[in-house]
């Protein structure tokens, strides 16, 4: 088949070119036609909607609100709600499109969706946020749907705001509606372990990888880049396990210990301090990229996009990466990684605990009936287990690194499935 030639990717490039390079390279493995290829790129749906949120000081504001569906070959489109400054259309694409090549991973019946507000939550109320996410249901009552798209938490909004969310749909629609979002409180409906799920399925990933390597939990150091729930999660999940983490950071800057860094203790003075690390009097201050190089077993970038670039992935020490954010990886600084020998575990797979555990608070939603925190647990490290697993087996057969492993398995599922589905 005939490929256009992509545009040369800028380092730090906008994630849906990242996404697109990742694609890309899977998709020549493949050899599949230049129609499928098609049908897997553009988004199945994008939703821009202005939304006028009444403020505390009595003016109107006005928001600008999206929602991707990239697909929803294999069900229902399923994707967080993000609320953050530097939200864009092109952002929401690449995260939408990452959340159908996730579930695929994973073997959850879901598509891929994401959506966005720009704006700025850590300067907004309670009544401003709550404002903003009935009125960004209200606008998406029609794309929204248990069957249709699920939505979820993401960066800047948790279980509050999926109560409005639920809440006003549920208005919307004349009768209460627990299955048309994951990540509720467990009185609306949520689900044993979601909160802890998606740092729990970046240390069974961890845990796998240094199995595959060698690498001890026990006897291995580890930095975590990020300390929301993500990385939080991750290092007290790996510190249960034996693990020494090292190093932490967030918006406050890095924190250093070789010794060691109580997870409990950060958690606590995390929670008791405006959730941030300020001040953390256990470890060394650090400068924040000097922790993405530092001499650990394990690096665990759990952040933001584009942090690992071709600037300083040759200063990388870790051998092993396991991404808890979604593109913390920039497309040019893999093939310096693949040259150093160092074994990334990609974001499709490592952060798919939270998308699983959504899965199955779903399930649990329709039934009617709740599971046990150990039912959850155990099911959720069996489909992580299994993911990694079949993504091994991929990299070794084709000789590629986990990531494109990761995106063939899941673009050959998506693609599959389209064929026997049938197409127009």
């Amino acid at each position: 088949m005939q490929y256009l030639e992509p545009a040369p990717i800028k380092d730090r490039s906008n994630p849906l070119e990242s996404m697109m390079s990742r694609f890309d390279e899977a998709v020549k493995i493949l050899d599949i036609s230049d129609e499928m290829y098609q049908i897997l790129k553009v988004p199945s749906r994008q939703v821009i909607v202005g939304l006028p949120v009444t403020m505390d000081n009595g003016r109107i504001k006005v928001f600008e609100g999206y929602r991707v569906i990239h697909s929803t070959i294999l069900g229902p489109g399923k994707g967080g709600v993000r609320f953050d400054p530097d939200v864009t259309l092109e952002e929401v694409n690449a995260l939408a499109a990452w959340m159908t090549w996730k579930c695929a991973v994973v073997d959850i019946p879901f598509g891929g969706a994401k959506g966005g507000v720009a704006c700025n939550p850590r300067e907004m109320s309670a009544g401003e946020m709550e404002r903003l996410i009935r009125v960004y249901t209200t606008k998406m009552q029609d794309i929204f749907g248990p069957d249709k798209d699920i939505p979820a938490p993401d960066m800047g909004t948790g279980p509050r705001e999926m109560a409005w969310l639920m809440d006003e749909y549920s208005k919307a629609k004349g009768m209460t509606t627990h299955s048309v979002v994951t990540g509720k409180p467990l009185v609306l409906g949520g689900s044993k372990g979601r909160v802890e799920a998606t740092g729990r399925g970046v240390m069974i990933s961890a845990i796998v990888a240094m199995e595959k390597l060698g690498i001890k939990p026990e006897l291995s150091t580890i930095a975590v880049q990020g300390f929301g729930n993500v990385g939080s999660w991750a290092a007290k999940l790996l510190e249960d396990k034996g693990c020494k983490v090292v190093a932490l950071s967030d918006i406050s800057g890095a924190y250093y210990n070789e010794n060691g860094i109580s997870i409990v203790d950060a958690m606590e003075y995390r929670d008791q301090h405006n959730g941030t690390l300020e001040g953390f009097a256990e470890a060394e201050k650090i400068d924040s990229d000097s922790l993405l190089t530092l001499d650990v077993d394990v690096l665990i970038p759990a952040a933001k996009e584009d942090v690992i670039t071709r600037h300083n992935a040759h200063e990388i020490k870790a051998k092993l990466i396991v991404e808890g954010a979604n593109g913390p990886t920039s497309a040019l600084a893999d093939e310096i990684l693949k040259e150093k020998g160092i074994i990334a575990v990609p974001d499709i797979l490592a952060n798919a605990g939270g998308v699983t555990v959504s899965y199955f608070e779903w399930v649990q939603n329709r039934m009617g009936y709740k599971w046990g925190l150990d039912r959850i647990n155990r099911r959720c490290e069996r489909a992580i287990k299994n993911a990694f697993n079949h993504v091994y087996e991929t990299s070794e057969k084709h000789k590629v690194t986990l990531r494109t492993a990761a995106y063939i398995i899941a673009i050959d599922k998506v693609a599959m499935t389209y064929k026997y589905r049938g197409g127009y």
